[in-house]
Parts: C-alpha cells; structure tokens; sequence
C-alpha cells in the first residue's frame, strides 16, 4: 500500500531504513519470513514488523561466532539465533572486501544479556554446516582485554541499579528461641499479669478455716485410738469380741 524511506535534508540520501505498508498483517508476515536476510545489492536486509511504542536498544549483548563454514551466510547465522531471543541488528559475517568471502566469524546482537546467555549455553562447541563453532561475548569497541557481558552493562539494562547491585546472601542461621516480650512471665511471688486474683469473703465476714460441711479435709484419713477402760485394758467397742474362757481376743 504504502513505502517510504526516509533520507537526510542536507544530502538528500536515505539513511539505511525504509518503512513497507501492507494490506493485511497475513502479507506483512509472509515478507518477512520469505525477505529476511536476503542480499539486496550484496548487503543482507533486516525486515520486521515496525513499532512505533517499542524502541530496541543495544545493550551489549553482542556475541561473536567464531570458526564458521564458509558456506554459513547472514540468513543461515540469522535463523541459528533468533529463536533464544530478539535481535537488535542484522547479523553480520565478516567478509573479504575483494572477494566477498567470509573470513570465519561473524556477530550477532542481542536485545537482553538473559537471551544471549542462552544461546552461548546452547550453541557454544555445536555443529553448523559439519563444524564447530564458538560462541561467547565479543570484545568492546576499541578494546582487547574487555569484553561484552560485564555486570556494569547489566545493571545499566536492567535499569534498576539494586536488583543487580549485590548477589544473593545465604539465609541466616536459625536462632535459639526467645519469647516476645510481650509474652507473660511466670511469678513465684504472685498471680501471672494479667490475671486477678480470686476475690475475697465480704466485709465483716471471716473467712472460713475449715472444709464446708460433709466433706472431708484433703489428706490422710484420721487414726482413731481404741476404746480403753480405766485399766488401760482394751474395752469391748464395734468391731472388737472379748470371749471369755479362752483367754483370747478376735
């Protein structure tokens, strides 16, 4: 329906980009699947669907992709990566600039370090095209000792810089119990806190010494001595038989 491609004002050249409109989002998707990464005057193009609220940054999630076929192009590099995440850029081979020949490595740009670090687990020391490749961070511009990945570049894509700040401590070793202080302690000179004391008889009223009628004070029974009579002999009573003759008592 509709293509524009934006140039500068001054040179009045286009500025590497243009914007294709389709008909229907069934056509949009089928010219990506069918244009993506295909040369177009000797370069490989990069078509995806264009979002005006959604703007890709370059994070440093760039990976380099060593010991590649020569047979390995841009789209095959393309297709191998783009499913662990979204790419920011076009993949890129370097290449000979006489003879077009790939030089054996190449780059590819993550949007997130979480997708890059899946696909160096999944893809480093694997096959394509019956070689192995190797995949890890790239080097940073203008650098050879420092690489892509670091945990500055991290907490500057995150975006929060305390959710990255600190690893994760081991919990605390548990500890010995300790009651809340608001926990009543037990008294040896008084009811607990918080507890009245039974009240006590009215006033003008002694209270009572003894147990209430009929019933019996705790402990053990009373020892009641036998009868005896002036004699100090034992006295017939309940439970005792003198029987007179044999000289016994039952």
């Amino acid at each position: 329906m509709n293509v524009h491609i934006p140039r500068d004002k001054l040179t009045k050249e286009h500025m590497s980009y243009g914007f294709v409109e389709f008909q229907s989002e069934m056509d949009a998707d089928y010219a990506i699947k069918i244009m993506n990464m295909i040369k177009l005057y000797g370069k490989p193009i990069r078509v995806n669907k264009a979002s005006r609220d959604k703007q890709t940054h370059d994070v440093g999630a760039n990976l380099f992709v060593g010991n590649l076929d020569p047979e390995v192009d841009e789209k095959l590099l393309y297709d191998t990566f783009r499913v662990f995440g979204v790419l920011i850029a076009s993949t890129k081979i370097m290449r000979d600039p006489e003879t077009n020949q790939s030089r054996g490595f190449g780059f590819v740009n993550f949007d997130s370090f979480e997708a890059a670090d899946a696909a160096i687990d999944a893809l480093n020391s694997q096959y394509i095209c019956n070689r192995q490749i190797s995949v890890s961070y790239a080097f940073k511009k203008d650098s050879k000792s420092e690489r892509h990945g670091s945990m500055a570049e991290r907490i500057l894509a995150a975006g929060n810089p305390h959710r990255l700040s600190m690893p994760s401590l081991p919990p605390p070793p548990p500890m010995a119990f300790r009651p809340p202080l608001t926990m009543p302690v037990p008294s040896l000179h008084g009811p607990p806190p918080g507890l009245r004391p039974p009240p006590g008889p009215p006033p003008g009223m002694r209270p009572p010494s003894g147990p209430p009628p009929g019933m019996r004070p705790p402990g053990p029974p009373p020892v009641i001595p036998p009868p005896m009579n002036l004699q100090g002999n034992l006295r017939p009573g309940p439970g005792i038989m003198m029987m007179q003759g044999y000289g016994r008592m039952f």
